[in-house]
């Protein structure tokens, strides 16, 4: 399901907008505000996707998602005006979000807790994965139009998104299994349950304990911040390459292609490391990553440094991307983890929607992209300080101390929350 929003949507919309701009003439500030009027829906929908994945699981909201998905793509395929594509795009945005990595996440926190950063790392590699077949998008909207692939991946969407939604479950307990895997007569459950007897047990948070913390605000607005960047590259990077640098369309897809290949890089690598190490240190420095890439897109003058850029921010955000749903995660129990995750992303996708919009508007009025991806690099800087910031929270009625040691607790009571 990953690979499909990857190839088909994430990565491609640049590659469209390009194609619509030769057949059209509309503004990159059109195209900007189609895609940011996507998020607002998708930070709007949160909230109250969140409270349904926890309450009615995730297969149902992926099919109703699925559904409206490829019905969006097969309406996109026949617009022919800016109203007609903002239907269509409205549409595709709100089934690629009920189908997306919400509901995904949601079912591998609350399948794994020793290793979990990893087991995001590995489900977000779909996301990059898609970003390597673009090069076949780019090469199917050359060479049969953009209207028979819309119309195709609307198709693709529903028979092969459909089955795979089938097999998705909320909690380990409806495969029969434990959470991470174990079995009662493991030698590791024994271990835990001996740890249980000196380690005191303690609650998850609830949503409304989560939202009166800094904690949840300071992680909310750092991914904002992050968000940005990942937003601003998605829409215009290929149009920066191909009109503006004056590459063509299937370098510009090949550069997609590099900056999503390294982005799997990140994504295990961050995954690995995240489950041994300081995950707030490796978000600030995938930040860094993300801030001194896109001021390298910003002023690139030849194809190695598009491709240098393409490198730091595939693997900023491929580290990054897990390592965030990981110490939420760690930082608030698996109980309400939809629910909190529907809030957070009510503010983080406020920079999905304000990354591109800047950088378009600037583009339009400069000419270029270097004004937009300057102020965006700058603020993504300062994004990094609600990290830095950032602590595990309290639980009402919790004494300070045990703050330091929660994260001692994470790593040694793997099923606080199920007791």
């Amino acid at each position: 399901m990953q690979v499909l929003l990857g190839a088909l949507l994430l990565h491609a919309y640049g590659s469209y907008a390009a194609v619509l701009r030769t057949e059209f003439g509309w503004s990159k500030t059109l195209f900007s505000a189609a895609y940011s009027m996507s998020q607002v829906e998708s930070g709007l929908l949160g909230p109250v996707q969140g409270r349904l994945i926890d309450r009615l699981g995730p297969r149902v909201i992926t099919q109703v998602g699925v559904i409206m998905f490829a019905g969006g793509f097969m309406l996109f395929s026949q617009i022919n005006s800016p109203i007609t594509f903002f239907l269509a795009f409205f549409l595709i945005a709100v089934g690629s979000s009920l189908a997306g990595f919400m509901a995904f996440t949601v079912s591998v926190v609350n399948c794994f807790e020793r290793r979990r950063a990893l087991a995001l790392g590995i489900m977000f590699t779909g996301i990059a994965v898609g970003g390597l077949i673009v090069p076949a998008v780019v090469w199917s909207l050359e060479s049969f139009g953009w209207r028979t692939t819309a119309f195709a991946s609307g198709v693709i969407v529903l028979v092969v998104g459909l089955p795979l939604t089938l097999i998705l479950r909320h909690h380990p307990a409806q495969f029969g299994d434990q959470i991470d895997g174990r079995k009662p007569d493991d030698d590791s459950a024994a271990a835990d349950e001996s740890r249980r007897e000196t380690v005191p047990a303690r609650r998850d948070f609830t949503a409304r304990e989560a939202l009166r913390t800094t904690t949840f605000w300071y992680l909310s607005l750092g991914h904002a911040a992050a968000l940005l960047v990942v937003s601003a590259v998605l829409v215009h990077m290929v149009l920066h390459v191909h009109e503006n640098l004056g590459y063509s369309l299937g370098v510009a897809g090949a550069m997609t292609a590099l900056m999503t290949a390294m982005m799997i890089v990140g994504l295990l690598s961050g995954g690995l490391v995240g489950d041994r190490g300081n995950k707030r240190a490796i978000i600030v420095a995938c930040m860094a990553g993300h801030a001194s890439g896109l001021l390298l897109l910003a002023y690139a003058t030849s194809l190695w440094m598009v491709a240098i850029f393409a490198i730091l921010h595939g693997l900023a955000w491929g580290a990054r991307a897990p390592l965030l749903q990981a110490i939420r995660a760690d930082y608030f129990g698996r109980t309400s983890y939809g629910t909190i995750m529907g809030f957070s992303a009510f503010v983080a996708f406020m920079g999905m929607m304000l990354g591109p919009l800047i950088a378009g508007v600037l583009a339009d009025e400069t000419g270029g992209y270097k004004a937009g991806f300057t102020v965006l690099a700058v603020l993504v800087s300062l994004g990094a300080v609600f990290f830095i910031l950032v602590r595990p929270p309290r639980l009402p009625g919790e004494p300070a101390d045990a703050e330091e040691e929660r994260p001692k607790r994470l790593a040694v009571k793997p099923l606080a929350s199920d007791r």
